[in-house]
């Protein structure tokens, strides 16, 4: 492995281009009024965020890994503090590896930087309606537009699959969730299956699938 650094010259350079950089920008802020500095500082913190939305990335991946598992715990354990009576895995509808393996179903993860920053899975059903089960981002990248990212990116991997119609149930605790599934077109039904957490259902049907197609 080869290892390059700056020479004592070089980080003389880089120092002096640090003092030249810093110095521009207290020139560049004392020329501001209170109210102009501020403006100023909110569009960079908003570039900034900007630029770290598009640095998030998204790939279908073993639900065995240690980051699928970092994922559902965070998960299980944020479901536990929001709940009332709390969350216990064991007594929800599951949705195991083999589950979230292809070709039964899948696993999403979003990733910031290289590193999970929330999931998103999808159960497929010959014939039958798919489900989009453990949907979760982590608080930290709330508000950069990644739980519609990847909400969209499997609903064209269903799509991709033939699946005609997505359902999923949720908690009405997680009022961030269903206001993003009722924004991206989901329909509120009546209750399709038995999962004691649930007080909402909804689906949404995929245009462009015909109905007798996979998961239809």
């Amino acid at each position: 492995m080869r290892r390059a650094s700056l020479t004592k010259a070089g980080l003389n350079e880089r120092a002096e281009l640090d003092r030249r950089s810093d110095a521009l920008a207290v020139r560049i802020l004392e020329s501001l009024s209170d109210r102009q500095r501020g403006v100023l500082t909110a569009a960079m913190g908003e570039v900034e965020r900007l630029l770290e939305a598009s640095m998030v990335s998204f790939a279908v991946e073993d639900p065995t890994t240690a980051d699928a598992r970092w994922c559902f715990d965070q998960y299980f354990a944020e479901l536990d503090t929001r709940f009332d009576g709390g969350f216990d895995p064991a007594l929800s509808i599951p949705a195991d590896a083999q589950e979230l393996t292809l070709p039964s179903g899948l696993l999403v993860i979003a990733r910031l930087r290289g590193l999970p920053i929330g999931c998103g899975a999808l159960k497929f059903h010959q014939g039958r309606p798919g489900e989009l089960k453990r949907m979760w981002i982590t608080p930290s990248a709330r508000g950069l537009g990644a739980g519609r990212r990847l909400l969209d990116e499997l609903e064209r991997h269903a799509r991709e699959r033939g699946v005609a119609v997505l359902r999923l149930e949720t908690n009405r605790a997680l009022s961030e969730a269903i206001a993003l599934y009722r924004r991206s077109g989901y329909v509120e039904v009546e209750a399709f299956n038995a999962e004691p957490y649930a007080h909402h259902w909804f689906e949404k049907r995929s245009p462009g699938v015909k109905k007798n197609q996979i998961g239809s």
